[in-house]
């Protein structure tokens, strides 16, 4: 077992919510920058504080309070996370819908939490009556005006919260209360809503921004959505007394103007969003002098990749590993990017602050350095269970350690080093491919940049091995070269049934390659996915 104590002596927020903290700290400097947005001026921490009193007021009048839920269909607008805090700050929860998720399986989350309240940003008012043709939802309030031509799907909360006076609000959250249920992904079967409480989320963001140096004023670029952990780093970064910028999506090329144009001390990226950046053709050129720490994570990353990025951006690269369920669990700090593992697969480093993490074979018991498992690890953000699904909640979280599905090995040192999940092997012929430790030898390849490996099922239960390829410009990335590079490097076994040239690598909302649809669509007839966690 490793284990990390750093920080733990850090005190627990006297407040029940994590809002509460971040309006402290908002209302001691009102006149500094909170908030810039992707069009129109900042936002400065009064205003932002001002407006979280405000629409905090206007939900309480209209019943929302601890207990309630209200869900978000938003992006990356100043509004959204307004009413975020002003949600958490009485005390209901929020839960968020995916922008890539079908308005079926979007009605079913939102009559799933018994949603009080549906909000809904300028510009989704498609979606909004995509999914309320399904949904039944007892309010429905937008957060700004429609556009030109757009029915709006409800009143306007940012215009009714604006006529109120910025009156102190108190908080309704105990820390027990959920201040969010976070719907996984859904890659990898149905998605289940994981219940984060408010405590334990208080804790995490206090601990965080008090590793940033005092005085700093960090800068967080929010690229991704707001509704993940670029909304994580936001409220690190609030509580630290910085600034956050907003963009409406990743784009590699406005991503590097903004990180030199706002002088961006932090950003999170997933790795294959890191790699599009690393390849921009204007990343020489930007000016990225102002970044201090560049967070990845979220999905495997190749060890070459992260080799030519901490080239390319400097010592500033920190790997976070974690789940929705368990919160950060390790960290890579920037001078452990050359350290590897298994297979060449790069550590997902130490133990994070306050965390405990064991390697347990098949009969549950722990393992010893360098043999690999499940990843089971004790965190301080674990969650407090699967929204009504007390089996599947029973089957993760045990006497306070968390299953992670993930296999893995810890290192006599303490490091640990992720292998693959356990539900996403492809077993083929001769034994099971991993796709993980596939996809980091074809990132090897010098006519490779980027590439998903993913299983698919025939009708007849055989699965094979696929691999979607994104070529080097003017490279030969084609079957018989794949399939001959892998033989030679792992075996016959290895060698993708079916090597797609692709011009990009599908992302699922939060950024994670989507493997079902690649199985979809380039698995031929009967084609589906191999993994079915």
């Amino acid at each position: 077992m490793t284990e990390n104590t750093e920080n733990s002596h850090n005190p627990v927020p006297a407040h029940g919510s994590y809002v509460e903290a971040v309006l402290e700290v908002l209302a001691r400097s009102p006149g500094r920058p909170a908030l810039v947005p992707a069009r129109g001026p900042a936002l400065l921490a009064g205003e932002f504080r001002d407006g979280v009193l405000r629409t905090a007021a206007e939900l309480a009048e209209r019943g929302v309070g601890r207990g309630s839920t209200v869900t978000f269909l938003t992006g990356n607008q100043p509004e959204a996370l307004i009413a975020r805090y002003a949600v958490n700050l009485l005390g209901a929860r929020v839960v968020f819908l995916g922008e890539g998720t079908a308005p079926q399986a979007q009605a079913g989350i939102v009559e799933g939490v018994d949603t009080a309240v549906l909000l809904v940003a300028p510009g989704a008012e498609a979606a909004a009556r995509a999914l309320l043709a399904r949904a039944r939802v007892p309010a429905v309030l937008s957060l700004g005006p429609a556009p030109a031509g757009e029915e709006p799907p409800g009143e306007d909360l940012t215009a009714a919260a604006a006529l109120r006076p910025p009156r102190p609000v108190r908080g309704g959250a105990r820390p027990e209360d959920d201040w969010c249920v976070r719907f996984t992904g859904g890659t990898t079967g149905n998605p289940k809503g994981v219940r984060m409480a408010h405590g334990p989320y208080a804790r995490v963001l206090a601990l965080h921004a008090g590793r940033i140096p005092a005085g700093s004023r960090p800068r967080a670029l929010a690229c991704t959505p707001l509704a993940h952990m670029a909304g994580v780093l936001a409220d690190i970064t609030l509580l630290a007394g910085g600034t956050v910028v907003l963009q409406p999506a990743f784009d590699a090329g406005e991503v590097l103007a903004a990180l030199a144009r706002e002088r961006v001390t932090d950003v999170w990226l997933l790795p294959p969003l890191l790699y599009e950046l690393l390849d921009h053709p204007d990343r020489p050129a930007a000016d990225l002098s102002a970044l201090r720490r560049v967070f990845y994570g979220g999905t495997g990353a190749s060890a070459g990749r992260l080799r030519e990025a901490a080239r390319a951006f400097g010592p500033v690269l920190h790997g976070w590993y974690g789940q929705t369920e368990a919160g950060n669990i390790a960290e890579v700090l920037p001078h452990e990017h050359g350290v590897t593992g298994p297979g060449g697969v790069p550590t997902a480093g130490r133990a994070a602050p306050g965390v405990d993490i064991e390697i347990r074979g098949a009969d549950g018991g722990p393992l010893p350095a360098g043999e690999a498992g499940e990843i089971v690890v004790r965190t301080p953000m674990a969650m407090s269970g699967y929204w009504r699904r007390p089996g599947a909640t029973a089957g993760v979280l045990r006497d306070g350690w968390i299953r992670t599905g993930d296999v893995g090995c810890l290192d006599a040192e303490g490091r640990l080093f992720v292998l693959d999940r356990l539900g996403e092997q492809i077993v083929v012929v001769g034994g099971h491919v991993h796709p993980a430790e596939l996809e980091e030898l074809l990132l090897a390849h010098p006519a490779v940049a980027r590439c998903a490996v993913f299983g698919v099922r025939r009708a007849d239960g055989t699965e094979e091995v696929h691999a979607a390829v994104v070529p080097v410009p003017g490279r030969d990335a084609g079957r018989e070269v794949v399939r001959e590079y892998v033989t030679r490097h792992k075996g016959a076994m290895y060698a993708p049934r079916a090597v797609h040239t692709v011009d990009r690598i599908p992302l699922t909302g939060v950024g994670k390659p989507d493997k079902r649809l690649l199985a979809r669509t380039l698995g031929g007839p009967g084609g589906r996915p191999a993994a079915q966690a």
